[in-house]
């Protein structure tokens, strides 16, 4: 199991991933996309990496908003696969 991250290690991951913001024990992340379609084609990306690591996100759709949250339920908090895949997500976004 993974463990959980300090505030501090999120507080400085946060610091470079300004798209991402804390709530407890999650980071959460909205992401308007241009049309419902292109919505749906990102979180079936995502949902492909998701299933290859055996983490999954929290996604609620929106129209052509997405409201993403990450969390390690299992650990109870946060951890470096939460970063990760959240990195993951901010690359499939931008491409």
């Amino acid at each position: 199991m993974a463990g959980v991250l300090s505030d501090d290690e999120v507080a400085a991951w946060l610091a470079t991933h300004t798209d991402w913001r804390r709530e407890g024990n999650e980071i959460r992340r909205s992401v308007e996309c241009a049309s419902f379609s292109t919505a749906i084609d990102l979180v079936t990306r995502i949902a492909a990496v998701a299933e290859e690591r055996d983490h999954h996100p929290d996604i609620d759709i929106r129209w052509r908003t997405l409201h993403l949250a990450l969390s390690t339920h299992s650990a109870g908090g946060l951890t470096r696969k939460d970063l990760e895949l959240a990195e993951t997500i901010d690359g499939l976004v931008a491409s």
